[in-house]
């Protein structure tokens, strides 16, 4: 039976801190008798204890008082962690919730008392595609966002990976460690995670106008001199990243090459051509009303 409610819901509680008090009176009337017993125990004990050395007293004698004492001590740890099994405390600091009890209820066994949560760090798992696995590790940086708070970014890391590749899905599990120490975050809130790869230095970068596509793949029109006359040379390019108007090239375009951006409709491979200055490839600042 629930013979006290030390906490308050909502509030702030500490590790160790009391939060129900169930009636232990029994427990504790046991507790005097058997400590009142427990002096003359003990003398009697130390007595025969020196009894039996000078051959006083039988051997049986003796055991019977030394069984006797430290049954009655065993006896008086015993109700002692019975009593402190009656003292619910918070095995950790933090924030209760709403409490599901009341004063005077008979606690059985499995009964929810109050939710206890540790929000000073919030943990994240998300699922990531095996093919990335290669690009993901412990400590690397995460950004978080909510639906409830969506002009704000949350920093984290990747506290673990799961060692494993689901086998139905081909994914692997990820968690991430986010700081929460104003307590805006809340478990069970639906996020989304951006992992922060590392910063590639001297990218190739062009405009999304100059790759064509074709059954062979991306393609660019690379614009070189051959005897005096500019033409064109078609090079299959690989295309990593792309965002709304660049697209990273990884491999098939070198620092300084000159490309063509647009009209490769009308060009072929080893085209004379004459580069002109155009900004039809460029959006307006505004959309022109019809």
């Amino acid at each position: 039976m629930i013979e006290r409610i030390a906490f308050q819901s909502g509030a702030q509680v500490e590790e160790d801190q009391l939060l129900v008090q169930l009636d232990s009176n029994v427990e504790k009337a046991n507790l005097k008798s058997a400590e009142a017993r427990l002096p003359a125990a003990e003398a009697k004990f130390k007595r025969y204890q020196g009894l039996y050395k000078k051959g006083s007293i039988s051997k049986e004698a003796f055991d019977e008082a030394e069984a006797n004492f430290f049954s009655l001590s065993a006896d008086i740890e015993s109700l002692k962690a019975s009593i402190g099994r009656r003292e619910i405390k918070a095995p950790f600091s933090g924030v209760v919730g709403i409490r599901d009890v009341y004063l005077g209820q008979y606690l059985q066994s499995g009964t929810k008392i109050v939710r206890l949560e540790d929000t000073s760090v919030m943990r994240l798992r998300f699922t990531v595609p095996q093919t990335d696995i290669s690009r993901i590790k412990i400590n690397q940086s995460v950004d978080i966002s909510v639906d409830a708070y969506p002009n704000r970014t949350f920093k984290g890391s990747i506290s673990a990976i799961e060692p494993a590749v689901s086998i139905q899905s081909g994914l692997i599990q990820v968690q991430a460690d986010i700081p929460n120490s104003d307590g805006q975050l809340r478990s069970g809130m639906f996020a989304r995670a951006n992992i922060i790869l590392p910063t590639l230095e001297n990218q190739v970068t062009l405009p999304q106008t100059a790759i064509t596509f074709t059954l062979y793949g991306d393609n660019v029109y690379v614009i070189s001199e051959v005897e005096g006359e500019t033409r064109v040379k078609q090079q299959v390019v690989k295309v990593g990243e792309r965002t709304e108007e660049i697209a990273h090239i990884l491999e098939g375009v070198n620092p300084g090459d000159r490309i063509v951006t647009s009209g490769q409709v009308r060009l072929s491979n080893d085209a004379k051509v004459r580069v002109v200055e155009s900004d039809a490839t460029t959006p307006p600042a505004e959309t022109p009303m019809l």
